[in-house]
């Protein structure tokens, strides 16, 4: 047996195993690393974050993807170009982190590196007639692997889409291992770049299971900062706070015919986009707004799409508890939003012994940690849950 192939085998009978876990999501914030101990598999899955860091990215790496990003038409060899440069800088991002941290390399034994999502284009979005959902994300793992000299798992949202899934949202495998809790019916809202749901049943049924994307979360409110006020993102809500909710915009935000499909979907900043807030304000005659007054309504827009796929996927008269992450979990005007529409206090993740910011680092890690570890778990006859096992291997040599 191979040296790798037979590491890999022994890291899968191991009682625990330390894995760490990458997310670099689509406001190119920075590449969040998680060294995470894990457990056990499947419910039985025990897990402790050991350190996390949110490396930041440089101005040149953000152009860099956004010269490509959410795009139909693009420079090819730029895209041929990141998927290794990225795969590279990941690594040398998590050389970093260990020593910053004094470990070393071989004493961890996997990396779950989720890499950067470029292009998402489920079959309801590209509606062309003989092609599947289909989802990119690069930064690849053999680059990893070799960098860092540490097996890495990756890809993880193709089998999902092979198994008859979207590709996404994947949070809810570990959403269910992790934060299931009895006689609690639970609902985990992540208001990334795109906001989701993963609904937990009290009573613990992998079957009752339900997740999906609302709409947009964060990406519209930072697109529209950046080119108004030069910043990354409205920090504590403060210009949507300004600013006053323009009826008529909101109204035509909410036309897209996303928001008449049915549960569960996803979608992604190709759809909302830019120019999809422009073709609002033309198609409500507002072709002047104030700066303040587009963000307070966007703010807004997001936050209405959320709590409506809230209520109207929810059974009618279930209690539950919402538990945020994301980078929305920080903007108090779109929580207390949130909040009010559905006559509820908006809890934090980060009270079920998770920091927000590391969630979904976190998840990956518990993903590779079922790709090597775990058993089938059985989420029912329904679209959107696959009960499959996710990610491919590199090995360092």
């Amino acid at each position: 047996m191979k040296e790798h192939v037979e590491k890999l085998y022994a890291t899968s009978r191991k009682p625990s195993r330390r894995i760490i876990g990458l997310m670099s999501g689509t406001s190119l914030d920075g590449l969040d690393v998680a060294l995470c101990r894990a457990e056990g598999s499947g419910p039985e899955t025990h897990l402790k974050v050991e350190h996390f860091k949110t490396v930041p990215y440089e101005e040149d790496f953000r152009s860099a993807v956004r010269e490509i990003f959410a795009k139909r038409q693009i420079d090819f060899q730029q895209l041929v170009l990141l998927n290794p440069f990225i795969g590279l800088e990941h690594g040398r991002m998590i050389l970093e982190c260990l020593a910053e941290w004094r470990i070393d390399a071989s004493e961890v034994d996997l990396i779950a590196s989720h890499g950067q999502t470029v292009f998402h284009a489920p079959q309801k979005q590209h509606g062309i007639a003989g092609f599947p959902n289909a989802t990119l994300q690069i930064g690849d793992g053999d680059h990893i692997a070799v960098k860092t000299g540490i097996i890495t798992l990756s890809d993880f949202r193709q089998k999902h889409i092979a198994a008859g899934g979207e590709g996404a949202p994947l949070a809810v495998y570990g959403d269910y291992f992790l934060f299931s809790q009895k006689e609690e019916n639970r609902i985990l809202l992540n208001m990334g770049g795109i906001a989701n749901f993963t609904f937990l049943p009290g009573n613990l049924d992998a079957s009752l299971v339900f997740t999906t994307d609302t709409g947009p979360g964060n990406t519209l409110i930072d697109a529209f900062t950046r080119l108004h006020f030069g910043k990354a993102f409205d920090e504590n809500g403060s210009i949507a706070a300004s600013g006053t909710i323009d009826e008529a915009l909101l109204k035509a935000l909410k036309e897209s015919s996303f928001f008449e499909q049915p549960f569960p979907k996803t979608t992604g900043p190709e759809v909302f986009s830019v120019d999809y807030v422009k073709n609002a304000l033309q198609l409500s005659g507002r072709n002047v707004i104030e700066p303040n007054d587009l963000i307070a309504t966007l703010t807004r827009f997001s936050a209405e799409t959320i709590s409506e796929a809230i209520r109207n996927a929810m059974p009618s008269g279930e209690v539950f508890e919402v538990y945020a992450s994301g980078g929305g979990a920080h903007n108090p005007v779109l929580m207390g939003a949130i909040g009010r529409l559905l006559s509820q206090n908006i809890r934090l993740i980060d009270e079920l012994g998770v920091a927000g910011d590391a969630k979904e680092a976190v998840l990956f890690a518990v993903l590779a940690n079922e790709a090597v570890s775990g058993e089938a778990v059985y989420f029912g006859e329904k679209q959107g849950v696959p009960g499959v096992s996710m990610g491919k291997v590199s090995f360092p040599g």
